[in-house]
């Protein structure tokens, strides 16, 4: 069966903090990039040994950076990942030591959210997003690591669109069906289906439908309690071959007592459903 995990934080970003991992008690985790002074080689070293002391291998480490805002939707489309022109060279430079500290790290895959892409491939800014993700492939590739695309903030048509105008092999996704459903892009099971031949690492989160999608954002909920039916999330993903780590995400920082309560129950519901599903 798939392997469960959860998205942790050592000193920043929405996922559990470091110190509860254990408490967790799961086997894979994805990590959200530590700041620039929690990547040094003292501090690899640390959390090198820590993972093999909770027995957690380290799955994937994701992006973020300074000046992104999730406020709203247009907010997103100003702030988010290498699309905006003002911090674009700056964001590509730290996502090279992202990458250089995720091989110290014996990861794999580097992940972040792209960013707003121009759906029309006419648009002169579309070109330059195109080309500073060539640039980041290829510094990947050159490591022998993947970068993991978010899905939310586009179709999986446009996601397809994009990564094949990319043209790089080791340009591959990170799905999550709950964002398809907050950012109002599609319907998830379907656009899993479609992107399946690039989908290298998921998330298990749920959510609701805004009331306009694509214009106010839909609710983050529990796992279990929005509308992506996590029962035929994880048959889909079986359907498509897909089997790495279960990510769960739960984006409520500001409450962490809730949060490690909800990834509990998160974790027995995964756990519950894939026992049913591979019984049948």
């Amino acid at each position: 069966m798939n392997p469960i995990g959860v998205f942790a934080s050592v000193d920043a970003g929405l996922g559990v903090s470091w110190d509860v991992i254990r408490q967790i008690g799961v086997p894979t985790i994805q990590l959200h990039a530590p700041h620039r002074g929690s990547r040094g080689r003292d501090a690899v070293a640390r959390l090198i040994a820590q993972l093999a002391e909770f027995q957690v291998r380290l799955t994937a480490v994701f992006a973020g950076f300074d000046g992104e805002s999730y406020a709203d939707i247009p907010t997103v489309e100003r702030t988010i990942g290498l699309v905006p022109k003002a911090t674009r060279a700056e964001r590509l430079q730290e996502m090279f030591e992202i990458a250089d500290f995720a091989d110290q790290m014996g990861c794999d895959a580097v992940g972040l959210h792209i960013g707003v892409v121009p759906h029309d491939r006419r648009d002169p800014d579309r070109a330059g997003i195109v080309e500073v993700t060539q640039k980041l492939c290829q510094y990947c590739q050159d490591h022998g690591q993947f970068l993991h695309l978010e899905t939310g903030q586009e179709t999986a048509e446009d996601l397809i669109a994009f990564i094949s105008d990319v043209g790089y092999e080791n340009l591959k996704i990170n799905f999550d069906p709950a964002n398809m459903i907050l950012y109002g892009t599609g319907e998830p099971l379907e656009a899993l289906r479609q992107v399946a031949p690039w989908v290298r690492s998921v998330h298990c989160k749920d959510g609701k439908w805004s009331d306009q999608p694509g214009v106010t954002w839909g609710q983050e909920v529990p796992l279990g309690q929005g509308d992506v039916n996590i029962r035929a999330y994880l048959e889909t993903l079986h359907e498509i071959g897909y089997t790495g780590p279960l990510t769960i995400e739960r984006e409520i920082p500001q409450d962490p007592e809730r949060q490690l309560s909800e990834i509990g129950d998160a974790v027995r519901l995964l756990e519950e459903l894939l026992q049913a599903i591979h019984a049948e």
